[in-house]
């Protein structure tokens, strides 16, 4: 049974309360805490609630939502997939991936990249971001993909720090905001 977005302020107590361990995944325990990732559809009520969670930011941050035109199939098999982590049931984290044919980078030619990465304010910087992306790189592999892309934007700091402790490498720009003087792209071999 899921709890209801509401309940945070449980999330961040219990995320302070234990430490990391890393299985390296898509699960991170802390102590008896769990990382549980499941795969759903786009219109699946907690990713439309996180959906939400990070356009807000969006808002915050760039000044306007992310506009990138995305029907509700592009996460849908074999060429995407869409991921939502919870922690005790509580959906924290989201995250998917789509079949980018069209984008050749690092020597690859079966891209996959990185859409909707998010994770809710209490459980940041819990290595929840980490397990989640981790996650995706492998089923984007197994699906496939011999390279993840993704397009993140300069005031967001800790999605550039994360993706570059990770292995991607900065990379000539594409999509829907190629043309952004503050967006900047990145892929890694998979």
């Amino acid at each position: 049974m899921r709890r209801e977005r509401g309940d945070l302020t449980s999330l961040s107590e219990l995320v302070r309360a234990y430490p990391v361990i890393s299985s390296g995944r898509g699960r991170i325990t802390r102590g008896v805490l769990l990382l549980r990732i499941e795969r759903v559809g786009f219109l699946d009520a907690d990713v439309q609630t996180l959906v939400a969670e990070v356009q807000a930011e969006y808002v915050v941050r760039y000044g306007g939502p992310d506009t990138t035109p995305m029907d509700d199939t592009v996460f849908d098999p074999p060429a995407g997939a869409i991921y939502v982590g919870y922690v005790k049931d509580l959906p924290v984290a989201l995250g998917g991936w789509r079949s980018r044919p069209d984008v050749v980078r690092l020597g690859g030619n079966r891209a996959a990249e990185i859409k909707r990465m998010y994770v809710a304010s209490p459980g940041r910087r819990q290595g929840l971001a980490r397990a989640l992306l981790t996650h995706l790189e492998r089923t984007a592999a197994e699906s496939g993909a011999d390279v993840m892309i993704l397009e993140t934007g300069l005031v967001q700091p800790e999605a550039i720090a994360l993706y570059e402790s990770s292995g991607y490498e900065p990379v000539e720009k594409f999509g829907y905001y190629a043309w952004s003087p503050i967006s900047r792209c990145y892929a890694k071999r998979l």
